[in-house]
This record gives structure tokens, C-alpha cells and sequence, in this order.
């Protein structure tokens, strides 16, 4: 993750991307779900081989295909990027209802924080009034360095700079 230090002691890189993933808890919530259904799909095969006579090659390629999609499940949601946030602007992935999936930061007029149905959300709403929904659950690290990173790069992409 470009937005924390090694050891991830919270001191943010200026002019670095940062890339937000899912959080661990979700992936291996995600992870497990799959899991489960294939399983019970490999019980109505086996339960097919021997009700049936299905050859039994179709279970072993049930269960190969199985591990296959679950280890590339695990892989693809633990490293694929949820929020990005650059130097010109930011990108939203794999979150359904989010809205505007991507935007330059000198389309943001404002960032607000909310929590809907006991969920907390970060709001990014563009100048022609649509807006980006980031529930920052999903997202790894804590959801105040996240606030944080964003106001640094929505500040860097307007030209702002921090007096010292």
C-alpha cells in the first residue's frame, strides 16, 4: 500500500499513490462463502456419481476446479484495488452503488462523512452534483488515515499547500 510508511506507523508519502484494498475480514468472508457453495455443489456431484453413475472423473474435475477458484478468488479480492488516489484525481472498483466511478480531483466541491443503516461513508460530490459513496469498511487500514489520505491528495490536486 503506497499511502502508509513500512510497518504501516501511519506518516503518509506526499506525491505517492495510495491504494486502499478490501479489508481482510471481508476477503475472508468473500473467501468463505465461495467455499461454501462449492462444496455443497461437489456434494450434488458426488451424490450424482452415486446416484446415477456419473463417471467419477466429473468429481475430480469438480474439486480441481473448486480449489482453483477458490485460490484464485483469495488472490484476485486480497490484492485487487478498491479506492486509488493519484496525483490528478481518484478511482473506485468492485463497489456496487458507488456512483461515479472515477473523477479529477478539481471535479470534488465537496467531502463529506456519513453513516447510513449504522455504516460509515465517505462522499465525494462532484460539481455537477453526482456523487462517489466509499464505505470505508470495506476498505484495509483504518477508516481515519483513509479520510485523512484522501484531504491530502484533494488538497495536492487544487494546489493547496500546508503552511508550516
Amino acid at each position: 500500500m503506497g499511502h502508509l510508511a513500512p510497518g504501516g506507523q501511519g506518516v503518509f508519502n506526499r506525491g505517492v499513490p495510495s491504494q486502499y484494498r478490501l479489508s481482510r475480514p471481508l476477503v475472508a468472508r468473500l473467501t468463505g462463502v465461495l467455499l461454501a457453495t462449492l462444496g455443497v455443489l461437489i456434494l450434488v456431484i458426488a451424490a450424482l456419481v452415486a446416484l446415477v453413475s456419473l463417471p467419477a472423473l466429473a468429481l475430480t474435475v469438480a474439486v480441481v476446479v473448486s480449489v482453483l477458484a477458490v485460490a484464485g478468488a483469495a488472490l484476485l479480492l486480497g490484492r485487487g484495488t478498491v479506492v486509488a488516489l493519484g496525483e490528478d484525481g481518484y478511482r473506485v472498483r468492485f463497489v456496487r452503488g458507488a456512483g461515479v466511478p472515477r473523477a479529477g480531483w478539481t471535479q470534488v466541491e465537496s467531502v463529506s462523512a456519513t453513516t447510513m443503516a449504522g455504516e460509515r461513508y465517505v462522499v465525494l460530490t462532484l460539481k455537477d452534483g453526482r456523487t462517489t459513496t466509499v464505505p470505508v469498511r470495506l476498505l484495509e487500514g483504518r477508516p481515519d488515515d483513509f479520510v485523512r489520505d484522501l484531504q491530502e491528495h484533494l488538497n495536492r490536486g487544487y494546489g493547496y499547500r500546508r503552511i508550516a
